[in-house]
C-alpha cells in the first residue's frame, strides 16, 4: 500500500514537470523546482533533475546544455506532453487576467502559475499582428475615473508575507511607517487584500483589538508570517466593509445627501447613480439629487471638486430603520 502511494506521487509531479515544460521557450531546474514548491511539492532539485532525465527517455524534451543553467523543452517536432497545450482563446485569457490579477491572488499562486503566463505571452507574440487574438491587446484598456497614478514601490517581499499570510490565515508581524513617518511594530490578523487605484491595502485587526484597519502595502517596512494561524473572524466581510465607505475614510455612516449641481456637471448622475434610492429634479438648469449613501471623506472630497458648481442643500443623518433608505 505505501508503495502505490509513493506511486501515485511520483505520477502526480511528472504531470505537473510536463505542463510546466515550454514549447518554445526554456526552463531551468531552478525555475521547475521554485513553482513545484509554490504549487505544494516539496522536492529538492536533484529529485527534480533525475525526474527530468527519465522523462526526456520518454517523451520529445530536450535539454540544452550549452550553457548553464542547463534549459529544457519540448522539441520541435514533439506531438506534445499528451496534456493540453495552451489554446489561442486561453492565451489570450491567460495574458489579459495576468496584469489584472496579479496584485490580488496569493504570490505562491501566481509563481506557481509563471510558466503558463511565459508561455501565453509567448504564443501571442509570435502570431502574426493581423491575428485577431493579438489585435484583442491593442482593443481593450482598464482605465481610471481620476487622475491616473504611478503605483508605489511595494516590497517584493512585504507582497509575499502579506499574501500567504493572508492566503494561510497566519498572524503576521509587521513594521509600519504611517504617512507622517511615524514606525510602529505589530502582530496582526490580516483578512482582506483591496486594490484602489494605483495602491494596495491591507485590511487587518491589530492583536489585542476587535475593529479592522488597512495598512498602506508600501508603507509596510518587513512582514514576517507567523507559525500560529487564527481563525477568520465568522462576522466580518470584506465587501460590507468596503459598503461601509472604509476605505473612502469613513466609519460605515449613512446619510440623506441632497445638493444641487449644475446640469452639464450631473448629467453623468442620470446614468450613473449614486444610489438606488436616488431622486433627481430639474431646476433652472441646475439638478437638485438627493440620495442614500454612506458619509466619507471621499464623498466630501468628490463634491468639492465641482467647486461653485454643486451645492449641499442638506446632509440628514440616518439613526434608525424607520429612517428613509
Amino acid at each position: 500500500m505505501p508503495r502505490r502511494a509513493s506511486t501515485l506521487e511520483t505520477v502526480e509531479i511528472y504531470i505537473e514537470i510536463l505542463r510546466r515544460i515550454p514549447r518554445h521557450q526554456k526552463i531551468t531546474i531552478k525555475e521547475l523546482h521554485e513553482q513545484l514548491a509554490e504549487a505544494g511539492f516539496q522536492r529538492d532539485k536533484r529529485t527534480i533533475e533525475r525526474h527530468l532525465k527519465e522523462l526526456c527517455t520518454h517523451f520529445g524534451i530536450e535539454c540544452d546544455d550549452r550553457s548553464k543553467p542547463y534549459g529544457f523543452r519540448w522539441m520541435k517536432d514533439a506531438k506534445g506532453s499528451l496534456l493540453p497545450m495552451l489554446s489561442e482563446q486561453e492565451s489570450l485569457l491567460l495574458t489579459l487576467a495576468e496584469d489584472y490579477l496579479r496584485n490580488i491572488l496569493p504570490s505562491s499562486l501566481i509563481k506557481s502559475m509563471e510558466s503558463f503566463f511565459n508561455q501565453a505571452r509567448y504564443e501571442l507574440n509570435t502570431e502574426d499582428p493581423t491575428h485577431k487574438n493579438r489585435q484583442w491587446l491593442d482593443k481593450v484598456k482598464v482605465v481610471s475615473e481620476t487622475q491616473p497614478l504611478i503605483a508605489p514601490t511595494v516590497d517584493p517581499e512585504v507582497f509575499d508575507a502579506v499574501s500567504n499570510a493572508l492566503y494561510n490565515n497566519r498572524l503576521l508581524q509587521v513594521e509600519y511607517q504611517n504617512l507622517k513617518g511615524w514606525t510602529s511594530s505589530a502582530t496582526v490578523m490580516p483578512l482582506g487584500l483591496a486594490q484602489q487605484g494605483a495602491r494596495l491595502y491591507l485590511v487587518c485587526r491589530y492583536e489585542g483589538f476587535n475593529n479592522e484597519r488597512s495598512l498602506a502595502l508600501h508603507r509596510i517596512q518587513t512582514a514576517k508570517t507567523s507559525t500560529l494561524t487564527f481563525e477568520r473572524p465568522a462576522e466580518f466581510s470584506l465587501a460590507k466593509y468596503d459598503d461601509d465607505g472604509r476605505f473612502g475614510y469613513g466609519e460605515g455612516k449613512k446619510v440623506r445627501l441632497v445638493f444641487k449641481i449644475k446640469k452639464p456637471f450631473g448629467n453623468h448622475l442620470l446614468e450613473t447613480k449614486l444610489s438606488e434610492n436616488q431622486e433627481v429634479t430639474e431646476v433652472d438648469g441646475w439638478l437638485e439629487v438627493a440620495a442614500t449613501v454612506v458619509d466619507t471623506a471621499q464623498l466630501t472630497w468628490w463634491l468639492r471638486g465641482f467647486g461653485t458648481n454643486a451645492v449641499i442643500i442638506s446632509k440628514e443623518a440616518l439613526n434608525s430603520a424607520h429612517d428613509k433608505e
